[in-house]
């Protein structure tokens, strides 16, 4: 339904204007709407999906923009309480646009069953037991879950191995292999093993104990790819080359060093559990099966890929399992993951595989853009103060005030600002560049600007030995400082415009 994610100033409206946005876009009722504004999920409904209920416990629901997924566009509904992951992914999303979106692609939804068989004569035979009677334990396995067959799904192979050395000595393991179609699969192989113990015990002679999904879903994968032409990675006082070449440097951080990695794919977790959350899915086992899918190797390591092609585009890939469904579980239950499905679009769990995966990709991009240029911390610091106050107490306009002040502070503290700036003006960064060879004439300028000026005055007061005929800008700064003098926006909304334009 979505006519297009590209929404131009979508930050800048207000809730009730944002919700109308949405609703216009994905056709939502007035009962979507209404579940919107409130958790979704009564008393009630909770009670029935999990024990000793005694409340509800609410987080934001957003919307991240700009997103095209195999040329189709897509709103994303993501629910998290992390500030500027929404907009870093907005941003990021806007960036690939210029490469043409990203792509995506997903496995078929198989899933693994685990079956442990112990007190074993011999592991090696009853390995091969097994796998010469395959034919008839996928008949069996057939036959526990007639609605998944319906739809097309069912068991597909078995693996089996053998581990040599265990605290427990030598034991047999056996993989049913599960096609689930548009569920996440839980409970459709835990039937499926359960069914089968009897069985494989007959075949193997030795004590099958537990039966259970394994989260490492390593026949489900899900890929995204994204192309980036440097020029579109130019912003501030930045070049687009520069941007691209530290992104790849910290990208390799990460696949060298565990420790920076466990932050990196931290990350990407931040964008793809937002999404898997707000479609109602279990975003415990997508990150037990994306840390264990980055160890595969025996060491812990990235799970994205960063570098450049032979046009010098900034080039990112990233694969990892992608275990979700459309239908079951809280999917199902939740009011608001539905709405949050519709809002998105997709008809099958693969698609929002596709989807969510390239969330993933975004957010990494984003994360590591910030890292490798600005920093975090300059993004981050109104949002925080805006939770700190909040936290405090404070209410409505109070809110800003306190925030405003907060962040002021910490700019006098680094020295960004003298202890003369006042609370009506606004800061920005502005940089210098010389006409004839296009090169940065300072590194980096921290202006004054009074909202009331114009920007002819601004300038010439920001670089008083440069000729305002021999300056040019950065578009994006030149937009910055029009828009601030134009619009006047408070401070908070400016520190934080670079990551939500």
């Amino acid at each position: 339904m979505t006519t297009s994610s590209r929404l131009p100033g979508f930050y800048n409206k207000t809730l009730v204007e944002r919700v109308q946005a949405i609703a216009e876009q994905a056709a939502l009722s007035p009962e979507d709407r209404n579940a919107l504004s409130s958790s979704g999920l009564n008393l009630e409904g909770a009670d029935h999906m999990i024990e000793n209920v005694i409340g509800l416990y609410s987080l934001p629901f957003g919307i991240a923009t700009n997103f095209r997924v195999n040329n189709k566009e897509v709103l994303v509904p993501m629910v998290i309480e992390e500030p500027s992951v929404v907009a870093g992914a907005s941003l990021a999303a806007r960036l690939a646009r210029e490469g043409g979106g990203f792509m995506a692609s997903s496995d078929e939804p198989v899933m693994i069953a685990q079956m442990q068989i112990l007190d074993l004569v011999n592991p090696h035979a009853a390995r091969l037991a097994l796998l010469a009677q395959k034919a008839r334990i996928l008949e069996f396995a057939s036959t526990t879950d007639p609605v998944i067959m319906r739809f097309g799904g069912g068991p597909r192979d078995i693996e089996v191995r053998v581990i040599e050395d265990s605290p427990v000595g030598a034991m047999l393991v056996l993989h049913l292999l599960y096609d689930c179609r548009d569920a996440m699969g839980a409970n459709t192989v835990n039937t499926a093993a359960e069914a089968l113990r009897p069985m494989v015990e007959e075949i193997t002679g030795g004590r099958v104990a537990l039966r259970i999904l394994s989260n490492l879903a390593d026949h489900r994968l899900a890929r995204a790819t994204c192309t980036i032409p440097a020029s579109a990675l130019a912003f501030d006082q930045f070049d687009g080359e520069e941007v691209r070449d530290r992104i790849i440097e910290a990208y390799a951080f990460a696949a060298a060093d565990p420790y920076r990695a466990a932050t990196h794919n931290k990350g990407i977790m931040n964008g793809v559990d937002a999404v898997v959350i707000a479609t109602g899915n279990d975003w415990r086992a997508i990150e037990a099966g994306a840390h264990a899918y980055a160890a595969r190797s025996g060491r812990y390591t990235s799970l994205s890929q960063w570098g450049q092609d032979a046009k010098g585009n900034l080039v990112g890939t990233l694969e990892m399992p992608m275990a979700v469904g459309i239908v079951g579980g809280a999917t199902k239950v939740h009011p608001t993951a539905q709405i949050a499905l519709k809002i998105m679009g997709v008809t099958s769990a693969r698609e929002l595989a596709e989807v969510i995966v390239s969330v993933g990709l975004a957010q990494n991009f984003a994360a590591i853009r910030a890292l490798a240029t600005e920093g975090i911390q300059r993004g981050h610091m109104s949002l925080h103060a805006r939770q700190l106050a909040m936290a405090a107490g404070a209410t409505g306009d109070l809110i800003e005030q306190i925030s405003a002040q907060m962040v002021r502070e910490k700019l006098t503290a680094y020295g960004l600002v003298d202890e003369n700036w006042g609370g009506d003006t606004i800061m920005v960064e502005v940089s210098a560049k010389q006409k004839k060879n296009r090169v940065f004439a300072d590194n980096r300028t921290v202006a004054i600007v009074q909202p009331q000026g114009e920007l002819s005055k601004l300038l010439s007061a920001s670089f008083p030995k440069t000729r305002l005929a021999d300056m040019v800008l950065d578009p994006s700064i030149s937009e910055r400082l029009n828009r601030i003098i134009k619009e006047q926006r408070q401070l908070d909304k400016i520190l934080a415009h670079g990551l939500s334009a």
